[in-house]
C-alpha cells in the first residue's frame, strides 16, 4: 500500500476533470485507499492551475480536454507553480502525439478512461513512488499502428475522393468520454483551416455544439463557411446508396454536404475528414 512506500501517512488528491460523473468514480476508487484524500475538484484546466497553487496537492488526476485551458497546458504552468505536485493524466485521448505531449510536460503517467477501473490504482502507486506509468497498449507503437493500418484497410475502399495519412481507433468509456475526443478531433481539424463532416446521434450533436462553444469554437461561422458540417445518423444513411460508389464516379451515393466539404477544401488546397 502506498502507506508503506511513502513516509506521509495521507495524501492530497486533486481531481480536474470537466465531466462530473467521471469524478465522483474516481473518487469512489480512491475511497478505497485511505492514504489518498481528495481536497479539491476542478472541472476546467485555469482552475486545476489556481487550485494547484494553493494546495500544492501531492498527485494531480488531470483530464487533457478541458474548458478554458486544455490539462496538457494545465499541467505546463502547475509545473511551475507546483513543481512538488505528481501528474496522473486520465483521459480518452489515445493520440500517439497526445500521449507524447503529455509526458512531456513532466508527468508521471498516462491512463485512457476506458482503463481506469484496473489501472488507475496501480497507476497512482506507480506515480507517487517515481515510476513511470502508461496505459496498457500505448506503449507499443509499432503493434497499434500495424492494427489502426489494418482496420483502416479493412473497413475504407480507396477511391479518388480520400488521401488518407493516418487513421486511428480510439474506444471511449461513455458519452462524455466520446465528446470529449470528437470535440479535440473537430477543434484540431479546424485549427488546420481543413474541412470536417461529422456524423452523431441528434443527442450526441447536441452535447459536441455544446462543448464546441464552451471550448471558444465559433460554430456558427464554420458551418457557414462549410468547414463543419453535422450530420444526424439516421439521415446520413438514408442518403447513402450501399456500394454505389465506383472508380468512374466515386461521388455516387455520397451525402452531398460531403460531397461540398471535399469541393471547398479542394478549392482551399486542404483535406476533409469524415467523423
Amino acid at each position: 500500500m502506498l502507506e508503506a512506500i511513502l513516509e506521509k501517512s495521507t495524501l492530497c488528491v486533486l481531481i480536474v476533470d470537466d465531466y462530473e460523473p467521471f469524478r465522483q468514480f474516481i473518487a469512489a476508487k480512491l475511497q478505497t485507499n485511505p492514504e489518498l484524500r481528495i481536497v479539491k475538484e476542478a472541472c476546467d484546466g485555469a482552475e486545476a492551475v489556481q487550485q494547484a497553487e494553493e494546495l500544492q496537492p501531492d498527485l494531480i488526476l488531470l483530464d487533457i480536454g478541458l474548458p478554458i485551458l486544455n490539462g496538457i497546458e494545465a499541467a505546463r504552468r502547475i509545473r511551475r507553480v507546483s513543481p512538488t505536485s505528481k501528474i496522473l493524466f486520465v483521459t480518452e485521448n489515445r493520440s500517439r502525439d497526445i500521449v507524447e505531449a503529455a509526458l512531456s510536460t513532466g508527468a508521471g503517467g498516462y491512463v485512457v478512461k476506458s482503463n481506469a477501473g484496473s489501472e488507475l490504482v496501480p497507476a497512482i502507486e506507480a506515480v507517487l513512488c517515481g515510476k513511470q506509468f502508461v496505459s496498457a497498449g500505448l506503449n507499443d507503437r509499432n503493434s497499434i499502428d500495424t492494427a489502426n493500418r489494418a482496420l483502416h484497410e479493412r473497413i475504407v475502399a480507396p477511391s479518388r475522393l480520400q488521401n488518407v495519412e493516418r487513421h486511428e481507433l480510439r474506444l471511449c468509456g461513455d458519452d462524455a468520454a466520446f465528446v470529449d475526443v470528437l470535440a479535440q478531433s473537430i477543434e484540431a481539424t479546424l485549427e488546420n483551416r481543413d474541412a470536417i463532416v461529422v456524423i452523431v446521434t441528434e443527442s450526441h450533436r447536441t452535447s459536441l455544439l455544446q462543448k464546441l462553444r464552451v471550448d471558444g469554437v465559433d460554430v456558427d461561422s464554420a458551418v457557414e463557411r462549410r468547414d463543419l458540417a453535422l450530420l444526424d445518423v439516421a439521415d446520413s444513411l438514408s442518403m447513402v446508396t450501399v456500394n454505389a460508389a465506383t472508380d468512374e464516379n466515386p461521388s455516387v451515393g455520397m451525402p452531398q454536404v460531403i460531397i461540398e466539404a471535399v469541393r471547398t477544401a479542394k478549392d482551399q488546397r486542404g483535406h476533409v475528414a469524415v467523423a
